[in-house]
């Protein structure tokens, strides 16, 4: 695995070099594309959702790429345009679509249907908890959770102080043990 991982300082001389500007975004994607899925996974629920906001997200990136200075990591920079898109969707799903408490939106059936989850009631609730959660909270959630990402890194992609991310999950790990109560 570590034969893929790239030097970031060549990568992003060559980013800017417009000769070597399209191989070198190859690499990028190939070695950020699997982290970029499953941040937007564990937000969206939905694959094919899941796959067009990826896309997106690089498509992004590479008509922004001369912007890119280089000021934080590549996938920092990356997770900071994904999240914009995932938030985005979001908002215009929450407008545009039926209530998810109605019987065809329910996030339950979203999850049992999916074959992403286990299938177990345990884990099924647990996604169901983390989907309730409001888009912030629950982005800061799957970030330090499931990605094991430090509050210094977390702040840096969400433009959000330390302390607020920290209560941000705290806030939102009390709702999803609270959920769990509830529905155990």
């Amino acid at each position: 695995m570590a034969q893929n991982k790239y030097n970031e300082e060549t990568i992003l001389a060559q980013l800017h070099d417009e000769r070597l500007r399209a191989n070198a975004f190859s690499l990028v994607v190939k070695q950020h594309s699997r982290q970029i899925y499953w941040l937007i996974r564990r937000m969206v629920l939905s694959h094919d959702d899941t796959d067009d906001l990826v896309q997106e997200t690089f498509i992004k990136a590479w008509k922004n790429i001369d912007k890119f200075r280089g000021d934080s990591q590549i996938l920092t920079w990356l997770y900071r345009i994904a999240i914009n898109e995932t938030l985005s969707f979001l908002d215009k799903r929450h407008n545009d679509t039926i209530s998810l408490n109605s019987p065809e939106g329910s996030i339950a059936n979203q999850i049992e249907s999916d074959t992403y989850f286990n299938g177990e009631r345990a884990d099924a609730l647990f996604q169901e908890a983390i989907a309730r959660l409001p888009h912030k909270q629950r982005i800061t959630f799957n970030m330090k959770y499931f990605e094991g990402m430090k509050y210094e890194q977390m702040s840096e992609i969400l433009d959000t102080s330390v302390g607020a991310l920290k209560t941000s999950y705290h806030i939102a790990v009390k709702k999803i043990e609270s959920f769990l109560e509830e529905n155990d």
